[in-house]
């Protein structure tokens, strides 16, 4: 995410970038990301995404980015998350210029997550002079020397497997990813509402990758397996201009189905949600806004603020009502437009694991 006077999210953004860029857009919903996108692309219901080519760039549109987070253990059951993002910004429409004159703004956030200690790093590029970029197949998302990529072999229906690679200054990790089933399209065939007003992102996502790798902190490595969730979306103006940031839930049930809830809080007090339900055969289907409650339970105190990392969770129509709790409260990414985000479990008449990710606190 972006901010405080230079370019700065997970995103859920690409778009913090902008609010560096015109501080004045801060007041057009979270981090800019409600502000006017007059001249870039827009995002319309009914468009088919397509595979390998929505793995790759979308330069028309404002804002994207390809978002891993993963649960992960270690051999003696202790556990782990890690984050790696790739935001990309256009700082203004119109065909792509090269070197630096061109407009595109790429950044990138990576964690490790321990129940004692939240690691991160954070790191930016101009596009156009072959630092950051993605391309679609076969696949690849760098900058500097971080990446996730994909070999030859790299199934698009799947997109994997993947090698994924980060570091910063106390850690670093090497992870492999790879998963049997297609990917899942968000909202309504990827297309995702995020008002009533209209606003709204292109969004799929890998809930069923497997990882393995090592993770190292301190100079330790800790050989790790678990489960990661990608998600990749684009749009160009994805909130509206008075939502002020989101409460964003990926679970893992331990029935095998998979959940994405988000909550986007608004000026007035009142919130839009929506989600899917995934079920064990990969079929996704969307929840209507009156069939989540999304509660806070307890706080965290960071700095001066009063974060929510203890949460009710219901689901009407699915038998769903369950609380979470978090693996580190104090999760917090403090980066150049700081937000909460880790790995949680939960309980209640389900179980399970995931992450949460908290913006605008």
């Amino acid at each position: 995410m972006n901010a405080r006077g230079r370019i700065n999210r997970r995103m859920f953004t690409g778009s913090l970038l902008a609010a560096a860029i015109a501080p004045p857009a801060w007041a057009q919903g979270f981090a800019g990301l409600g502000s006017e996108a007059g001249g870039f692309a827009p995002v319309v219901s009914g468009r088919k995404l397509a595979f390998p080519d929505d793995h790759g760039p979308h330069p028309d549109f404002r804002i994207e980015w390809w978002y891993l987070t993963a649960n992960l253990k270690d051999a003696a059951g202790n556990a782990y998350g890690a984050q790696w993002t790739l935001f990309r910004q256009a700082m203004t429409p119109g065909p792509q210029r090269g070197g630096w004159a061109n407009q595109q703004i790429w950044m990138a956030h990576a964690a490790v997550t321990s129940a004692d200690t939240h690691r991160f790093a954070e790191k930016f590029s101009r596009g156009g002079v072959g630092v950051a970029g993605v391309e679609a197949s076969p696949f690849k998302a760098v900058i500097d020397d971080w990446a996730m990529q994909g070999s030859s072999a790299m199934e698009a229906a799947t997109l994997s497997p993947l090698e994924v690679t980060a570091r910063g200054a106390d850690f670093s990790y090497a992870l492999r990813l790879s998963a049997d089933r297609p990917l899942v399209l968000q909202g309504y065939n990827g297309y995702s509402r995020k008002s009533e007003r209209g606003q709204a992102s292109y969004y799929y996502s890998q809930p069923y990758f497997t990882a393995s790798g090592t993770l190292t902190l301190d100079d330790r490595s800790i050989p790790v397996e678990g489960s990661a969730w990608m998600d990749r979306e684009w749009s160009s103006q994805p909130l509206a201009s008075d939502q002020t940031g989101w409460d964003w839930f990926s679970l893992h049930l331990s029935s095998g189905d998979k959940v994405m809830l988000f909550r986007l809080r608004q000026r007035d007090g009142t919130n839009y949600f929506a989600g899917n339900w995934i079920d064990t055969d990969g079929r996704s289907a969307p929840l209507s806004p009156d069939q989540i409650k999304l509660e806070p339970l307890g706080f965290t105190a960071v700095g001066s603020r009063q974060v929510p990392t203890r949460w009710r969770v219901a689901v009407a129509g699915h038998d769903l009502a369950i609380e979470t709790t978090p693996l580190n409260p104090s999760s917090w990414m403090g980066t150049s437009f700081p937000y909460w985000e880790g790995p949680i479990t939960f309980g209640g008449n389900r179980s399970g694991f995931g992450y949460l990710e908290m913006t605008g606190y």
